[in-house]
């Protein structure tokens, strides 16, 4: 029986990592879907483009939910159905797949920052905080999300790994859960490293006008050429 709690606490989490809360919100507020402009990518910091604050951070906290909510519920309930750490994981790891491939918008979603690090505050809130932490300094030194996002994909399976057994106990299925999860956040990310290495990548607190004219620039010269 612990198999089949386990296989559905995984398919659950699957499940509600598939809500696409980028599209929920900016519908529910009569906003331009995410997936039209920008980085065509349906996450908060695309969703700022918008020019709404306030529906990139309902953005964030949600996505950030939906990765927090089933390791908590496990390590918090599972036991008694021999749930453990590993399933905690298990289940982190799916809500963040869903996130990246949610059936309910055709397998079309974000990169799961959000999500990954709902998923890290889930285990341990201290590793949450160091990934944040390390999103926030990295961001603001250079105003671009995907260097912030990829540095906290480096730091924290090393924090979770070096830190074992002082701030809190390591499990194997854990480590390559966070393990995958840092690597697919840098697949996901491709294409940003590609600009940032060509020094095209947009910064923090560009417009959706403002990040819309390269494209428009770039298609005019397809024309002429």
């Amino acid at each position: 029986m612990p198999v089949v709690y386990s296989v559905c606490a995984v398919l659950a989490a699957y499940l509600l990592g598939s809500l696409s809360f980028a599209v929920i919100v900016t519908r529910a507020m009569g906003l331009n879907d995410p997936r039209t402009y920008g980085s065509k990518n349906p996450g908060a910091t695309n969703v700022l483009r918008s020019g709404s604050k306030a529906a990139a951070v309902v953005t964030l906290l949600l996505d950030a939910v939906k990765g927090w909510l089933p390791v908590v519920l496990v390590r918090w309930f599972g036991e008694p159905y021999g749930l453990g750490e590993g399933t905690a994981a298990m289940v982190g790891l799916a809500a963040f797949l869903g996130h990246l491939w949610p059936v309910f918008f055709r397998f079309e979603g974000g990169k799961g920052v959000a999500t990954a690090l709902g998923v890290l505050v889930g285990i341990s809130p201290w590793l949450g905080l160091c990934a944040a932490l390390t999103w926030l300094v990295v961001a603001l030194v250079s105003r671009y999300s995907s260097l912030a996002s990829l540095s906290s994909a480096l730091v924290a399976p090393l924090v979770y790994v070096l830190a074992g057994g002082l701030l809190w106990s390591t499990d194997r299925a854990t480590v390559v859960a966070i393990m995958a999860m840092s690597a697919l956040l840098a697949w996901r990310h491709q294409e940003n490293i590609s600009r940032l290495v060509q020094g095209k990548e947009s910064r923090l607190g560009k417009s959706k006008e403002a990040a819309a004219v390269p494209a428009v620039g770039n298609r005019k010269h397809r024309k002429r050429h």
